[in-house]
C-alpha cells in the first residue's frame, strides 16, 4: 500500500524540522526535508542553497530562506529546461506553484522578508554576525521557531509537489 499525500508531506515536516535543529539553515534543510519525503536528491540544488540561510547571507534582509528554496525545488521538478530556454510561457507552471506557495507563506507570516518573520514570531530581529546577537537568538527560541516554519514549508510544498504530479497522472 502505498503512503497518502499527507504522510509524506508530514514525512517531509519531520525531516525538515530535524535537519534544521541539528544543522541549521534553513534553505538546505527544506530542500533535504522535501528531498527525503519525495526519495529524491540533487546535490547541485541542495548546494545551491547553502548561501540562502537567514535571508540571504545570514542578513535577514531578504526573502525567507525557506521559502526560496521551496521555490527551488518546485522549478527542480516543474521548471523550464535549457533546450526551452527561449519559451516565456514554459516556465508558467513552476511561477504559478510558487505563487501559492509565497501566498500562503505571506498569509501565515505576514512577509516574506526574514526580518519581518523573526518580527512577527520572536518579537525583534538578530544579526547573527554578532556573537552576543547569535547567542541572543539562541535563548529567544529562533531555533524552535525557525526549524518549525521549516518543517511547515516543506510540509506544504511536498503537498503542492504530489497534488501536482497526481494531475499529471490524470492525463
Amino acid at each position: 500500500m502505498s503512503e497518502s499525500v499527507d504522510e509524506i508531506s508530514d514525512r517531509a515536516f519531520e525531516l525538515a524540522r530535524r535537519y534544521e535543529r541539528e544543522c541549521s539553515g534553513c534553505a538546505q534543510t527544506t530542500i533535504a526535508g522535501i528531498f527525503g519525503a519525495l526519495d529524491i536528491w540533487n546535490e547541485d540544488v541542495f548546494k545551491a542553497a547553502s548561501g540562502l540561510a537567514d535571508g540571504l547571507g545570514l542578513t535577514g534582509d531578504g526573502t525567507c530562506g525557506s521559502l526560496t528554496a521551496a521555490a527551488m525545488v518546485i522549478g527542480y521538478l516543474f521548471g523550464r529546461e535549457r533546450k526551452d530556454f527561449a519559451d516565456m510561457m514554459k516556465p508558467m507552471r513552476s511561477y504559478l506553484l510558487s505563487k501559492l506557495l509565497h501566498d500562503e507563506f505571506v498569509k501565515k507570516y505576514g512577509s516574506c522578508r526574514c526580518y519581518d518573520v523573526q518580527e512577527r514570531l520572536m518579537g525583534r530581529t538578530y544579526n547573527l554576525y554578532d556573537p552576543d546577537e547569535l547567542r541572543e537568538a539562541f535563548s529567544s527560541g529562533m531555533l524552535d521557531h525557525c526549524s518549525m516554519l521549516v518543517g511547515e514549508m516543506a510540509r506544504l510544498t511536498t503537498r503542492i509537489i504530489l497534488e501536482e504530479k497526481a494531475k499529471d497522472s490524470e492525463h
